[in-house]
């Protein structure tokens, strides 16, 4: 046991494969308390090794041009105008939801008020309100995830990666980030993702 203690407190030297001799004494230790010598490999990958096999590229470091923004063969870059009009389109939706959201909140916080003021109220008239103050619900929550979408569309558009898939890293294409300017899969991860709901 002491020399074990040694050699867990000795250098930190590692092999190539990330083993130290920390490591090898805690694994020699353990086996000649269970008598297994062989341990199974883990047969999922951990998170390092899924973060390295996505194709999504990180943030650029650096401004990036609109030229760089990534496009599909045979497509023209993007020029600065495009990018910008792009740019103002995702802010005018981002404050046009801010709006709405709370406005919902101001609705929800007077249906809220006044459910409480039932009285004489028929199961009818209980019911109406009940499914008013559902679907504001509904509305602001669809306005909430929306604006999270704009938002990171805005940030993908900082961040250089605008225009990449997200589960494959392909280019999404550029016509069709002008006409869904928050789009984050391609045609074909989209239809993948829609085939299996």
């Amino acid at each position: 046991p002491e020399e074990n203690g040694a050699a867990r407190t000795s250098g930190s030297a590692q092999d190539g494969a990330g083993h130290s001799a920390a490591d090898d004494a805690d694994a020699a230790e353990a086996a000649a308390q269970t008598g297994v010598t062989t341990v199974g490999a883990k047969k999922t990958p951990g998170p390092a090794a899924t973060a390295a096999a996505t194709a999504v590229p990180k943030a650029r470091h650096g401004a990036v041009e609109p030229g760089e923004l990534a496009v599909r063969p045979g497509e023209e870059p993007w020029t600065d105008e495009e990018v910008e009009e792009a740019r103002a389109e995702l802010m005018s939706e981002v404050l046009r939801l801010r709006e709405e959201i709370s406005s919902s909140e101001r609705s929800l916080a007077g249906l809220m008020r006044d459910s409480g003021d039932g009285a004489g109220d028929d199961d009818a008239d209980t019911g109406t309100k009940n499914i008013t103050r559902e679907h504001e619900l509904a509305l602001a929550a669809n306005a909430r995830e929306m604006l999270d979408q704009f938002e990171r569309a805005l940030q993908r558009l900082d961040a250089g990666t605008y225009g990449l898939c997200e589960n494959c890293g392909n280019p999404i294409g550029k016509a069709r980030m002008q006409a869904f300017p928050r789009a984050t899969l391609c045609v074909e991860c989209k239809q993948k993702q829609e085939r299996r709901y």
